[in-house]
This record gives C-alpha cells, structure tokens and sequence, in this order.
C-alpha cells in the first residue's frame, strides 16, 4: 500500500525536513517488507491565497485515486501507536491500494474536505505547526511499521 502525506507548505532545509526525510527512509526500509510504502510526500504550495478552501482543492488533487484518506485535524480521534499499527495494517490487508494523509496549511483543513475524509485523526487536544505535524507523521508511519514487523523500536 502506497502511502503520502499530502501536506500544504513546503518544508527547506532544517531540521523538521531532516526528521521527514530521515523517518520517510525507514519507513520505506521497515514498510516495503510488509506492504507498505514507500512514502510518498505531495507539498502542496498555495501561492495564490484562498485560504483553506483553496488548499482542499489543490490537496484533493494530490491525493492518489482510490486512497483512504486521513485528515490530520485536532478535534480527531486519538489514538496509540499500535492502534494506528492496527489501522493501517486494516487497510492493507482490505485490499487498499494507498492511503494519504492531509496535514493544512497555518489555518488547518478546510472543514469539507475533513468531513470527506475516511478518518480524522488528533495527535492531541493542542495544536501543532504543520512542519512539526508532518515530522510526528512521518515518525508514527514509521513507529507502525516497526510494530508490525515486530522490531523493538516501539517498547510502549
């Protein structure tokens, strides 16, 4: 199962762009054995404005065709590591071919865009920056994938 994150803004250098990169690799080293990945990641740059609605448009068009689609959204379902594990192996193994995950811009996701998502998932009640959601996504891809290949990474 492909998987991307579909996110608005594009990361330079720094090191929320060396986490990604860094967690995209394992991802890809730990995932592929499994059905997963690699980690795809769609920067979605709205120059134009427009705001969110402006940013669904351009992110509905980043995500693959017939992916389940994960809207990173603080009022979201939060949930463990292994249970996120457990998610994506549930797509997998129903036969998804990608998942993509949606991270907004500095005003979040567009409201009908989450409304259109598979799931809404909260990395917490606080809100975070989109360069630092992207980096805790790509760790928790990551942290997944460990979990079910049994690695000791995850010691949770």
């Amino acid at each position: 199962m492909k998987v991307t994150i579909c996110a608005v803004g594009r990361l330079k250098s720094g090191p929320e762009a060396a986490l990604v990169a860094d967690y995209a690799q394992r991802f890809g080293r730990t995932g592929r054995p499994l059905g997963l990945g690699p980690l795809d990641i769609q920067e979605i740059d709205d120059r134009k404005g427009g705001g969110p609605a402006a940013e669904a448009a351009l992110l509905r068009r980043a995500v693959p065709q017939g992916a389940v689609v994960c809207a990173l959204d603080e009022r979201g379902r939060q949930m463990t590591s292994p249970a996120f594990a457990d998610t994506l192996a549930g797509w997998r193994d129903g036969g998804r071919a990608a998942a993509a995950f949606l991270i907004g811009g500095a005003d979040g996701l567009d409201p009908a865009l989450v409304a259109e998502a598979d799931l809404r998932l909260s990395f917490g009640a606080m809100v975070w920056p989109h360069k630092l959601a992207r980096a805790m996504l790509a760790e928790q891809l990551y942290r997944a994938a460990s979990i079910l290949a049994g690695a000791p990474y995850h010691r949770g």
